[in-house]
């Protein structure tokens, strides 16, 4: 949590440097929306849970404002991100339907970047792999970067780094793409358009 102490600005900052520090970045996100893919409204929630639960100085607006500029390099023409998200990303509640509408018509507006390779892992997909939680790759395959409740680990040792490879991998041999991740896409949008806001 030390990383936190300040707010969430510090870490945003950092954040940002490591995106624009990796050329082509790899990202397996099974319960949430990807970061750099978030809607202002979407990462304001985020980071003002993140807040509360921790006990942590609040500097939501900056914070928000660090990570809308770490978007930047999906449109720089300079990185590519292969990014799998879980299925449930799309029905996990932040913010209730109204932020999670926009949310999802953000991932339906850039699914198609030059940037981004979006894959869906469907609910019911067979993975080769045991479950697992999310993980950012970084600097080109030189960094994992896992975040936790309290804090979070960055693993460096080259056999680790091979697993985590070998994961994303598995992870991506199951996910779907192009015209099938959009279907589950748009079926979450038609779940939220359908849902109204709790009275």
């Amino acid at each position: 949590m030390e990383r936190l102490s300040t707010g969430t600005e510090a870490i945003q900052d950092d954040v940002v440097r490591w995106y624009q520090d990796t050329r082509d970045g790899m990202a397996y996100v099974p319960t949430m929306i990807w970061g750099t893919l978030q809607t202002e409204a979407y990462a304001t929630v985020i980071l003002t849970q993140v807040v509360d639960f921790l006990g942590v100085p609040n500097d939501v607006p900056a914070g928000v404002a660090k990570r809308m500029q770490r978007q930047q390099v999906l449109y720089d023409g300079k990185h590519h991100y292969n990014v799998v998200l879980g299925e449930q990303a799309l029905y996990t509640n932040v913010g209730g339907p109204d932020v999670m509408r926009g949310q999802i018509e953000r991932l339906l507006r850039d699914f198609d970047l030059p940037s981004l390779t979006l894959g869906m892992l469907p609910s019911t997909a067979r993975v080769d792999l045991f479950p697992v939680h999310g993980f950012n790759i970084y600097g080109d395959g030189d960094r994992v970067h896992v975040e936790l409740v309290s804090s979070s680990v960055d693993i460096t040792e080259r056999s680790e780094l091979d697993l985590y490879g070998k994961a994303f991998a598995a992870l991506s041999s199951a996910a779907s793409y192009g015209d099938a991740a959009k279907e589950l896409v748009r079926k979450a949008h038609s779940f939220w358009t359908s849902t109204t806001p709790e009275e």
